[in-house]
């Protein structure tokens, strides 16, 4: 057991319960060149190591009522058929064209977190008034949430990438309240997308076990130190951290 890989379960866990987001476009890419892990293999490892680690994140963010379970709901309606969907459809393209799929797909995500950072920014210009932690909560729109699980789930099926990242760039938009809400929900709906993706690819061998109980050993305290930490630190040094997490990694998936 591997401490190098259980400390890099630490940054990782830590990144996720701060902001939601980020797991699966480090951890993968950490398996494979650090690790030297297969690529398929290392996906469905990052999927169900991401499924339990969430489940730590998740109810931190639940002890500090920073869920909102009705948009909860709404996303995994569309998000457990579309990631179970979407794991299936890796494994049919697997042996065929895998590698040119993966491609398509980072640069539309690429292209698409590019384009909702712009437009944080030019809200923050516009200097746009956000809702507190306490406050009530804005009004779902069923149908752009089912939709987004539905498109969002399928993503994180074929790649691991996306239950953090790509769900909280279009919350982001369509959900705009406190940043804290924003996690805490967004972790909680991405412990059902990655489970069902994760056992999936646990079905047909594209996990491996041990891997991820080393990653779990440092991720586990990392994303409870995160999730308390995003009470504490200020709204606006979030946002901006989740600004930065979304610019990053648009840029390197469109130009990897």
């Amino acid at each position: 057991m591997s401490w190098e890989v259980s400390l890099g379960g630490f940054v990782v866990g830590l990144l996720i319960g701060l902001t939601g987001m980020g797991g699966g476009l480090i951890m993968t890419p950490m398996m494979i060149f650090l690790f030297g892990v297969a690529p398929t293999v290392a996906v469905g490892t990052d999927l169900l190591y991401a499924s339990i680690t969430k489940i730590f994140g998740g109810y931190q963010h639940w002890r500090q009522k920073t869920v909102d379970w009705k948009v909860v709901k709404l996303l995994s309606i569309g998000s457990v058929p579309g990631a179970f969907l979407g794991s299936m459809t890796i494994l049919y393209l697997q042996s065929l064209y895998m590698d040119s799929v993966e491609g398509i797909v980072g640069r539309m995500l690429g292209f698409t977190y590019l384009l909702i950072a712009f437009v944080m920014v030019f809200r923050m210009f516009k200097k746009q008034k956000h809702a507190a932690d306490n406050a009530e909560p804005i009004k779902a729109d069923k149908r752009k949430m089912i939709t987004l699980g539905l498109i969002g789930g399928f993503i994180v099926g074929m790649t691991s990438v996306g239950s953090g990242t790509l769900f909280m760039a279009f919350l982001l938009l369509i959900y705009p309240v406190a940043a804290s809400r924003l996690v805490g929900t967004d972790i909680v709906q991405a412990v059902l997308v990655t489970g069902v993706a994760g056992l999936a690819h646990l079905a047909i061998g594209n996990v491996n076990l041990p891997l991820v109980g080393s990653l779990l050993i440092g991720s586990i305290p990392g994303i409870l130190l995160g999730s308390r930490m995003s009470l504490k630190i200020p709204e606006v040094a979030v946002r901006s951290c989740l600004f930065l997490m979304i610019f990053l990694s648009g840029f390197k998936m469109l130009f990897n």
